[in-house]
């Protein structure tokens, strides 16, 4: 009795272009949201952004 292999490959789930893209983008996302929230005019935006990065142990003054 002889066993036989399948010598299918698995399907390659992401490229290296849509990892690329996928960094960039929530890279940019990140940056924007930081930005959005330390510059904003907005009191509550400004203080929440700030109270919230005090609370997670990060100095900022």
């Amino acid at each position: 009795m002889t066993a036989t292999r399948s010598t299918t490959a698995l399907p390659q789930t992401s490229t290296r272009t849509q990892r690329l893209t996928a960094t960039l983008l929530a890279c940019l996302l990140g940056l924007g949201l930081v930005l959005l929230a330390g510059f904003s005019h907005v009191e509550a935006l400004h203080n929440g952004a700030h109270d919230t990065r005090h609370s997670e142990g990060f100095p900022c003054h």
